[in-house]
């Protein structure tokens, strides 16, 4: 059986963010049955993005928002994320997100055909911080590979974490990978295009550090 990097909870989801996943999931969820043509599902070729468990949705939303020429596809287990993203999107009226509730590992293995993206971005991730469970975080080697299969060369890999201990484990797999190269020297400063959270906000006035790692798949 496969070691997942997260433990399935329902979570508390509001009255709005039930009321969201039943009436606007067909607008924007996506229903899996087999491989996914992507310009299919957006009706457009276009670049497209994949952001990796999203949370509440707010640095996809912003994305969508700031690059209406791109497509957004967000994977995530947890329902009432789910609804928070889909309220944003509906009052945003953005045309270029679609939402699917799964396993992203599952998806990539199994529904994403090769090289089909532009961008991955994962951000704060669980950090798994007790020792005995740094086998269940999501950045391994057997995990990067996968991204790179469905990532384009030249292609974009994006990651965040607030934990040191975690970050320093990211860098040192992705120096360790043959598909992926750094964009700078070890981490980099956050780029524009990650919103800054309000949690993150709270944290860094805390003193609490945050550390992007931006990586580009090599050409071959």
């Amino acid at each position: 059986m496969p070691i997942r990097s997260f433990v399935r909870r329902s979570g508390r989801i509001t009255s709005s963010q039930r009321k969201a996943v039943e009436t606007l999931w067909p607008n924007y969820g996506v229903e899996i049955d087999g491989e996914l043509n992507l310009e299919a599902l957006f009706g457009r070729k276009a670049e497209k993005h994949v952001e990796i468990g999203f949370g509440n949705g707010d640095s996809l939303i912003a994305m969508a928002e700031s690059n209406p020429q791109h497509d957004y596809l967000g994977i995530d287990v947890y329902t009432p994320g789910i609804g928070h993203l889909l309220i944003k999107v509906e009052a945003a009226q953005l045309t270029n997100v679609r939402v699917i509730h799964a396993d992203a590992v599952e998806i990539l293995k199994h529904n994403l055909p090769p090289s089909c993206l532009n961008s991955i971005y994962l951000f704060f991730p669980d950090p798994w911080p007790k020792k005995r469970h740094h086998k269940r975080r999501l950045i391994q080697p057997d995990f990067l590979k996968l991204l790179a299969q469905k990532i384009k060369p030249g292609g974009n890999l994006h990651l965040a974490t607030d934990w040191e201990n975690y970050a320093q484990h990211m860098l040192a797999v992705l120096e360790a990978s043959p598909e992926f190269i750094n964009y700078t020297n070890g981490f980099s400063p956050r780029p524009a295009e990650r919103h800054l959270t309000k949690f993150e906000q709270r944290g860094l006035r805390l003193g609490h550090g945050v550390w992007d790692l931006l990586y580009r798949r090599m050409l071959s």
